[in-house]
């Protein structure tokens, strides 16, 4: 897996929906993989972003919300909660 630092593309586009840094970090993260996975779970994006699952958790909602090009939907918990991702 291949770890995704955000640009200044994508944190400018991502001020532009109201996101916070971290949220733009995740949001083109999911951009950059949603071609090769559907499903990601909270703590291997941690992993990859060197953020806590419980970060990745707590800004999903906004990231979901403010993605126009990617599909998020939460879809199970079991050791983690699984997002389905979708472009």
């Amino acid at each position: 897996m291949s770890t995704v630092q955000p640009n200044a593309v994508a944190v400018d586009a991502a001020d532009d929906a109201g996101l916070s840094a971290k949220q733009a970090q995740i949001l083109q993260y999911l951009r950059t993989n949603a071609a090769d996975r559907t499903y990601f779970k909270s703590r291997l994006i941690a992993d990859d972003l060197d953020l806590s699952a419980k970060e990745v958790g707590a800004n999903m909602t906004a990231v979901a919300e403010a993605a126009t090009d990617i599909d998020v939907e939460k879809w199970g918990y079991s050791s983690g909660t699984t997002w389905m991702v979708t472009a």
